[in-house]
């Protein structure tokens, strides 16, 4: 379908400006700039700022719950932003919806950035933070049986892999939403909506280069559609988004999921961009989306066994 009218002008308004020579200071304050302008929240939700224990010192985290609970499912939250900008403050609004419309503990992860901290220090504390909040979930109100990850863009592919490095292990079910999951690859996507689309090839590009050398191959760790083997997976809840440059890496990964035995949904929303859910009224349709999307997943882990 043709882009959403509200996409539309959003992209028109992003356009007045230009990226080029932005230093990362700068984007970072955009970042923070746009979550305030997109004015995403929720009523009835509370929070509460947490130490977990990483690799390289303490890993700042925030808890949301819905007020009321005492306990329920949890998931650990990942925000995206390229491994090099994004943090707790500017998917603050993201996680309160996911929590109020899935009636989901939430657990955001301030993870350590490129290229101050290269990769692989990003997965380092994602894998960290999902152990931590596994051994302390009975004092965190989420109940054990009932823990899933996921995240959105770049802290979807932390997500993606954390599941495949503890397979096996606590995560229940996983939600991957406009995921990068081949930052290497070659896709129709990848050309169709190189330029004017929000997320653009050559940021993606930059941002890989700001990484370290440890990015520079077509490692599983950075794109986790290059893992072999994918059985033994949690339940996968995959959204994309039909204008986004990394949409078909996402529906590559769902489809291999499937092959693998492992239980897929993938959802491609018509229309929209990439980070649409967290535009708030920029883009009207992306919150009543979200909303949906927390339920969706908030069931898929009521019904874990």
């Amino acid at each position: 379908m043709p882009l959403d009218p509200h996409v539309s002008r959003f992209l028109d308004m992003m356009a007045l400006g230009s990226s080029d020579g932005i230093t990362l200071d700068a984007r970072r304050e955009g970042m923070r700039g746009l979550a305030r302008l997109a004015g995403l929240t929720a009523e009835g939700v509370a929070t509460r700022d947490l130490v977990l224990p990483g690799p390289a010192g303490p890993i700042s985290a925030r808890l949301y719950a819905p007020e009321g609970s005492a306990s329920g499912p949890g998931l650990v939250y990942l925000h995206g932003g390229g491994l090099v900008t994004g943090g707790l403050d500017t998917h603050d609004g993201l996680c309160r919806v996911l929590a109020e419309a899935g009636a989901l503990r939430i657990v955001s992860v301030d993870y350590r950035l490129a290229p101050e901290h290269p990769f692989p220090a990003a997965l380092d504390d994602a894998l960290a933070a999902m152990d931590g909040v596994a051994a302390q979930a009975d004092t965190l109100g989420i109940d054990p049986a009932r823990l899933g990850i996921g995240g959105d863009s770049a802290g979807a592919g932390l997500a993606a892999r954390v599941c495949q490095e503890r397979r096996g292990g606590p995560i229940r079910a996983q939600l991957l939403i406009c995921p990068v999951l081949d930052v290497h690859g070659s896709y129709p996507s990848r050309r169709d909506f190189a330029q004017g689309y929000f997320l653009d090839e050559a940021t993606i590009r930059r941002d890989l280069a700001a990484c370290g050398p440890e990015a520079a191959g077509p490692s599983p760790r950075l794109s986790p559609l290059r893992e072999a083997d994918l059985t033994g997976l949690p339940p996968a809840r995959i959204h994309t988004a039909e204008y986004d440059p990394v949409r078909d890496e996402g529906a590559a990964y769902a489809a291999r999921l499937e092959r693998a035995g492992v239980e897929t949904a993938h959802t491609v929303h018509a229309g929209m961009i990439h980070f649409f859910y967290g535009l708030g009224r920029l883009v009207p349709r992306g919150r009543p989306i979200l909303s949906e999307i927390a339920r969706d997943f908030g069931a898929c882990l009521r019904g874990a066994s």
